[in-house]
């Protein structure tokens, strides 16, 4: 597989100034391409901690089929200097792997789609969605596009082994729900771009719904490296006891471009 980082002037111009359609047909039928998001905090003396987040997001395009896989990892422990005891502060573990079927005019299909989060701090030991359905351009300009994807699926997770539950609740439990998803992309400037992505989960089963945004402003710094600044934010209206409904992060980390 060849790989090589993109010029930070020329492919990033062009790809500001192309559809995301004419993107991935500058890309059909080769293995794998995308991008890669990295961080890493570490402190020691008067505090002993560290941090690490990685992200990816990648593709593979070919005649009537689209694959997208993403991952996001984020891992944070904090060490008291007076006993030496670690404690991990943050443990999330998120993949999910999104199969569409091209069809008709440009940029519409049928999808599957599929995610497992692993999560030690929001009272589940697992989480994960099953979805099929429908997919479209609903706006495509020359600095902007936005694309949404909607369908009903299943949700199914299991409460965390050391949770106390009540006498009527159970250990696992299965749900159908209707899923929605959109994402808006902004070229800004020659080597900088503005991303929007939110999906919404409402279940019809009583489980809850949930909600996932991310907004981030993303620079090129040099070569295939990018400077990313990001502010997410998650969303759980049923958690699990003594839990918050909502999580929030801001980061700022570099993304490594390939094709």
């Amino acid at each position: 597989m060849q790989v090589y980082a993109v010029d930070p002037f020329e492919d990033f111009h062009e790809y500001g100034e192309l559809s995301e359609e004419e993107i991935h047909e500058l890309h059909k039928g080769e293995f794998l391409y995308g991008d890669v998001e990295f961080g890493f905090i570490s402190n020691s003396g008067n505090t002993d901690n560290s941090s690490f987040k990685l992200k990816g997001n990648l593709y593979q395009d070919f005649r009537y089929w689209r694959n997208q896989f993403k991952i996001d990892s984020h891992y944070a422990d904090e060490t008291d200097t007076e006993t030496g005891i670690k404690d991990e502060t943050a443990s999330r573990y998120f993949i999910s792997a999104q199969t569409s079927y091209k069809f008709g005019i440009d940029n519409e299909s049928f999808f599957l789609y599929g995610d497992y989060e692993a999560d030690e701090f929001n009272g589940r030991k697992y989480t994960s969605t099953f979805v099929v359905g429908y997919g479209n351009r609903i706006f495509e300009g020359r600095k902007n596009t936005v694309d949404f994807h909607v369908g009903p699926g299943v949700l199914v997770y299991r409460v965390d082994d050391e949770t106390e539950l009540m006498p009527h609740e159970k250990r696992t439990e299965k749900g159908y729900l209707l899923r929605a998803s959109l994402q808006w992309e902004r070229n800004i400037s020659k080597r900088t771009r503005f991303n929007q992505d939110f999906s919404y989960e409402r279940s019809v089963s009583g489980l809850g719904n949930r909600s996932f945004s991310e907004t981030s402003l993303i620079s090129q710094v040099i070569e295939g490296l990018s400077l990313k600044v990001s502010y997410t934010y998650r969303y759980n209206s049923d958690p699990e006891e003594d839990k918050s409904k909502v999580d929030t992060e801001f980061g700022v980390t570099f993304v490594y471009s390939f094709n």
